[in-house]
């Protein structure tokens, strides 16, 4: 069965493009510090016919939302940067669901959806990153733990294709049969696209090239394609019931095996939750990581000062931990936590988890953000987010002080949880042997954290790369994935790994996709494949 497509809709803008070399160097470098950006000119569309113009230029084009990407997957390598930064709107939520365009802001999306009491829960980290951005890279977070990833909540896309014709495509419509190929059919013709048959890491993230599997959904096939094969204009999201109350925990531990074994425990206690309904039971969405060197930054930087917060001299790591709550008002989840070690304390799922933090030995320690502090919920999430900030701080001022070349140089993998702490293993020794400084940071709860190089040199980063492309293969044998969260870029690295995964046959794969669907190479040059 073929899927039709249709021509593009809305009126043509008379500002499409800009050429100023004020707006063509803002556009230039992403978040990776990806070395040398270039591009003709920057085009801003409205509407779908204004995206259909930009690609009949017959430039390449490379579609960027926020520039976050931490794989040089944003930074244009010429021609045509096509920012989603107009496509803005937000229709009204029906049904559970929602339409917006490609260019919202996820902060600007949670506000928007907050008024009418629903909310899109697998929002990443960073809520600067905007909706087309979180769909072409299968973004995911903190909260994957409990609510998978953007996959798990994308509804339906409309897609421009490389020929200028517009695909609206809805969850559960076009299903892939036992022929492996979609056939899309529109005004530029047929189309008849391949599906790999590689088989992909069964794991909670997954940021790895183009999504395939058996009985797939063509929806599918477009999130976390890293907009090489069409550029997303909107999308129809799926959602639920705002969460009634959200407590924040910022949990020093002493080293990592006990900060492992606290994890463990909640990530139990949590899934038991779901499976029982148990309205007394501890839900937990995410469980942050922040090692002794991110601990070092935060002091460096003054993090821990701005954002008031303290931890024991004994604290080898932060954990910051999201436990969602029954409504109740602040005074009733003192009363909880008072009461939590008295024999006859009141069985609520705050006192289960302060009673949880007990047995730790470290409850008197931890900083807790209750339902309704939202001053209190930004201070501890501040902490996190200082850690990446001073980071990619320290790189940018070692490209511009120390070598030009110098560029973010990262891990993002995942494993199951069980094999979390043999990773961990393989970091610090792959890295110690290399004699690299590095800190790590990222999400424990799905067995997810992010090591980056903090580099003195130019010979840091090619060192840095060894150890990522050497970690790869350990984490594919524990089961795991070496692109999680962050996707692949135009990182030459991310791109070995990718290799690694699927080898040279289902890279070749990928190629046909890609072949399909834009078969002049226009969109986004460079990303997936060199």
């Amino acid at each position: 069965m073929s899927i039709a497509a249709r021509a593009p809709r809305g009126a043509l803008s008379p500002d499409l493009f800009d050429v100023s070399p004020e707006s063509i160097a803002a556009h230039l470098e992403d978040a990776a510090h990806y070395p040398g950006g270039h591009a003709d000119a920057v085009a801003r569309p409205r509407t779908e016919t204004d995206v259909a113009a930009v690609l009949a230029d017959g430039r390449s084009v490379l579609a960027v939302g926020a520039q976050s990407s931490l794989t040089g997957g944003a930074t244009p390598s010429g021609a045509i940067v096509l920012s989603t930064a107009r496509l803005t709107a937000i229709e009204t939520p029906v049904d559970g669901l929602v339409k917006v365009g490609a260019g919202v802001v996820l902060a600007t999306l949670l506000e928007d959806l907050s008024r009418h009491g629903v909310d899109f829960p697998p929002v990443p980290t960073f809520l600067g990153a905007t909706v087309g951005g979180i769909v072409a890279t299968n973004a995911a977070g903190a909260a994957t733990f409990k609510y998978g990833t953007t996959r798990e909540w994308i509804d339906g896309l409309t897609v421009v294709f490389a020929g200028g014709d517009v695909i609206d495509i809805r969850r559960g419509d076009h299903i892939l049969d036992d022929s492996w190929t979609f056939v899309i059919d529109g005004p530029a013709g047929s189309r008849v696209v391949p599906v790999p048959t590689y088989v992909m890491p069964d794991v909670v993230k997954r940021s790895a090239g183009y999504h395939a599997a058996p009985g797939m959904d063509l929806v599918d096939l477009f999130i976390g394609a890293e907009g090489t094969l069409g550029i997303i204009t909107a999308a129809v999201l799926r959602l639920q019931a705002a969460r009634a109350g959200l407590c924040y925990a910022l949990v020093p531990l002493v080293d990592e095996p006990r900060a492992l074994a606290l994890v463990a425990e909640l990530r139990d206690a949590s899934r038991e939750t779901w499976r029982s309904g148990d309205a007394a039971g501890i839900d937990v969405a995410a469980i942050e990581h922040m090692d002794g060197r991110s601990l070092q930054i935060l002091a460096e930087d003054g993090a821990d000062r701005k954002y008031e917060v303290t931890w024991p001299a004994s604290a080898g790591l932060l954990l910051l931990i999201q436990l969602e709550l029954p409504l109740l008002t602040q005074e009733q989840a003192y009363e909880q936590i008072s009461a939590a070690l008295d024999e006859d304390a009141p069985d609520t799922p705050l006192a289960r988890f302060c009673r949880v933090l007990d047995r730790h030995g470290v409850l008197d320690d931890t900083e807790l953000a209750l339902p309704g502090d939202r001053r209190r919920a930004e201070q501890l999430l501040g902490v996190r987010e200082a850690v990446p900030a001073g980071v990619n701080a320290r790189v940018g001022r070692a490209k511009r002080d120390i070598d030009a070349r110098i560029a973010k140089t990262a891990a993002d993998m995942v494993v199951p949880f069980e094999q979390f702490g043999e990773m961990m293993d393989i970091y610090r020794a792959g890295f110690a042997r290399r004699g690299l400084d590095v800190a790590t940071w990222g999400h424990v709860s799905d067995g997810n954290v992010h090591p980056n190089v903090l580099p003195r040199s130019y010979e840091d980063v090619e060192a840095g790369k060894a150890a990522i492309l050497e970690f790869g293969v350990e984490v594919a044998r524990l089961g795991g994935c070496p692109l999680a969260e962050h996707g692949v870029g135009r990182h030459p690295v991310k791109q070995a790994l990718l290799r690694q995964l699927y080898g040279e046959t289902g890279i070749d794969q990928m190629r046909a996709v890609k072949r399909a669907l834009d078969p002049q190479g226009q969109l986004a040059p460079g990303v997936l494949f060199s």
